[in-house]
């Protein structure tokens, strides 16, 4: 997911895509112990999603106390 994607979600929508992208990430981690999954950098493309969805959150909370 593209970053200006994400920018233009409002704070609901990114908790939710948050939460999946948590889950997603679980599940994927599951498989690497099991030994299931053999493509290795969809982990870090999910773990790059959650940053960017984290520091929106957290941009967006800063803008808020600042008002």
């Amino acid at each position: 997911m593209d970053f200006k994607d994400l920018q233009n979600k409002n704070e609901r929508d990114l908790h939710e895509l948050l939460s999946e992208k948590r889950k997603e990430l679980r599940e994927m981690n599951f498989k690497i112990n099991e030994k299931q999954l053999k493509n290795f950098a969809g982990v870090k493309k999910v773990k790059k999603t959650i940053a960017r969805i984290l520091t929106l959150l957290n941009k967006k909370k800063v803008e808020q106390t600042n008002q």
